[in-house]
């Protein structure tokens, strides 16, 4: 008799059902974990190191590929840090990608995203984009990150250099999880500054409805002159103005043209004060030469 023929193997639904359960995750629930993900960052602190590491609502992953210099990169401190994992060159992710080969820009629309499947960077050096291959670096949503300004110590000042964690950061700010920002950049002593550098377009960027408004923010703040100097705040100086030290500071340059006619009338009082002077002068020396005359005429009578 032949050996009874085995049934064909069928994979256990539980893992099927649990993972379609994990991507069907609502933004509800997202917000709730991103709360408790923030507190318990806040109470880790408190505590020391000995709490177990937050644990985020969403993946965040990174293609990392040795341009930078290991001390300087923010990627792989938050890899060590266990917030970010790294992945393979065509290992394929599906949340949203940080490119420079994206071809859209990063919108609040791409909430539910992020939420369900999210957030990838390309850890590269950007003197050595032509020797990225960006080919391999797979997923369904790549984007490009709208005008900002760096704030990490390499790149400070600089527009749209931003490291991996100011990508991460920029990011959950344009998509309304701003905690998840503030959680990531506070693992550096500097990343807060990228919010206070960025304040204001971040929360414009965040209120667009659309691409195209997005854009137009964008393009409206690069052509509008400020209407003063920005402050520099590790700038001592900034914001100062300057004079030339050599000079005493004179408090008539800063009044208005009606307080001109008062300094004009102290130089007509300094005038009548000098006439004065001279006057009294010319009388002294009268006095002097009748003095002599006098002298003169009783000698001659005693004589």
């Amino acid at each position: 008799m032949g050996r009874k023929k085995q049934g064909k193997f069928v994979r256990p639904e539980k893992g099927k059902d649990k993972r379609h359960k994990a991507k069907g995750k609502t933004l509800e629930t997202f917000t709730e974990e991103m709360h408790s993900a923030f507190e318990a960052s806040l109470h880790r602190e408190e505590e020391g190191a000995d709490r177990p590491q937050v644990k985020l609502p969403c993946p965040l992953a990174m293609w990392e590929l040795g341009h930078c210099d290991p001390k300087r990169c923010t990627g792989r401190k938050l890899v060590r840090k266990g917030f970010v994992r790294n992945l393979r060159l065509n290992q394929r992710f599906n949340g949203l990608i940080l490119s420079p080969m994206g071809t859209k820009y990063v919108t609040p629309a791409d909430r539910e995203i992020v939420a369900q499947n999210g957030l990838a960077v390309i850890d590269c050096s950007w003197a050595k984009l032509e020797e990225t291959p960006f080919n391999k670096m797979v997923g369904s949503h790549p984007r490009l990150l709208p005008y900002l300004v760096a704030a990490n110590p390499v790149n400070y000042g600089k527009p749209c250099k931003l490291s991996c964690v100011e990508a991460f950061a920029a990011t959950f700010c344009i998509v309304g999880f701003e905690e998840l920002a503030v959680l990531l950049l506070e693992k550096f002593k500097w990343g807060t500054v990228f919010l206070d550098l960025n304040k204001d377009l971040l929360k414009r960027y965040a209120a667009c409805q659309s691409e195209e408004e997005l854009l137009t923010v964008e393009n409206d703040f690069l052509t509008t002159k400020p209407e003063e100097d920005d402050i520099d705040p590790f700038d001592v100086n900034s914001g100062v103005e300057c004079m030339n030290l050599n000079r005493r500071h004179r408090e008539a340059d800063e009044e208005d043209s009606s307080e001109g006619t008062d300094t004009t009338e102290d130089d007509d009082d300094d005038d009548d004060d000098d006439e004065e002077a001279e006057d009294e002068k010319n009388n002294d020396e009268s006095e002097k030469v009748s003095d002599v005359e006098e002298e003169v005429a009783a000698a001659k009578s005693s004589q």
